[in-house]
């Protein structure tokens, strides 16, 4: 089965979470979705929420640059899918997905989580 990791290169933690992945002897198909050719859909996105769980997006978005997005206290889940679609900046990072599960990979130890 394969281990797909989200990640931002610019991201020390998502660094990190690839490095890890890589010592415990994981070669994870990597997807920079920062990039525009390899940005989540909003499907894709409500897709790795279920993983998680069936968590509201808002359990892997970065607070800190929802207000800039207009993403708000009474924002609804259908409206964060479609900012993060929209501004992958405001996914958190890394993200680790394998067959029916996701983790979010804060700390970075969590995506052995999936190993």
């Amino acid at each position: 089965m394969t281990y797909t990791i989200l990640h931002n290169p610019n991201c020390s933690t998502s660094r990190k979470g690839l490095e890890m992945l890589k010592e415990a002897g994981v070669e994870p198909d990597v997807r920079k979705y920062m990039n525009v050719s390899e940005q989540l859909s909003v499907d894709e996105l409500k897709d790795i929420a279920e993983k998680m769980g069936g968590v509201s997006p808002r359990v892997f978005m970065r607070a800190k640059d929802a207000p800039a997005a207009g993403i708000d206290a009474d924002s609804s889940d259908e409206a964060i899918f479609e900012a993060m679609a929209a501004n992958p900046k405001l996914i958190q990072r890394p993200i680790g997905i394998k067959g029916k599960k996701a983790v979010l990979g804060r700390p970075p130890e969590d995506l052995l989580k999936l190993v």
